[in-house]
């Protein structure tokens, strides 16, 4: 299928149905690379309120990010495409990280404080939040089901995309999206 069949289609269908800004933003973008996989909500479904913890143990929720467009990477620490993506998402955060765009990252299952140091550090993680969902509530709640799953989160704190497996977030295919995104907003 031609490069232009393919925007092509995809903009018919985020149009027809779609958070109609989104549409009409994700429109002008063609999802290559590592964004083809990239599932575009056809209307924002509901993120999960339940709370999560940080090293300390100290509850925070998506909540706390209302405003900002999130990439939320659910991850674990024996995963070893999280291991390949992490990175590029550090430099995401490095490099869109404001009051309107966050990266947030959710360890999900059985990832003990201790190893989530070690991963962070091992991959040289220095901006992202080390965030736990202890018992994979929240996973649960929000249809994650393995592991890298990324879903893109509106200002709102609605899922607006999602996509499954690892990807290169901070390469250009991905930062066309996040621009066109914080531009829209």
């Amino acid at each position: 299928m031609s490069h232009s069949l393919r925007v092509a289609m995809l903009y018919i269908a985020l149009t027809l149905g779609a958070n109609a800004a989104l549409a009409q933003e994700l429109g002008n973008i063609p999802l290559e690379g590592d964004m083809r996989g990239l599932v575009v909500h056809p209307e924002p479904v509901a993120a999960s309120a339940t709370p999560f913890v940080d090293m300390d143990d100290v509850e925070h929720s998506l909540a706390d990010y209302a405003g900002q467009y999130v990439v939320l990477n659910f991850w674990a620490t024996w995963c070893a495409p999280c291991r390949e993506e992490m990175p590029s998402l550090n430099e995401l955060q490095q490099a869109l990280g404001s009051e309107t765009f966050s990266v947030v990252t959710l360890a999900t299952g059985r990832n003990p404080p201790q190893a989530i140091r070690r991963f962070f550090e091992e991959e040289d993680i220095t901006e992202l939040p080390m965030y736990r969902d202890l018992n994979q509530q929240i996973a649960r709640e929000m249809g994650v089901f393995g592991l890298p799953i990324t879903v893109i989160l509106n200002p709102e704190g609605q899922e607006i995309a999602r996509l499954r497996g690892d990807a290169h977030w901070s390469g250009p295919e991905a930062m066309a999206l996040f621009d066109a995104l914080l531009a829209e907003g």
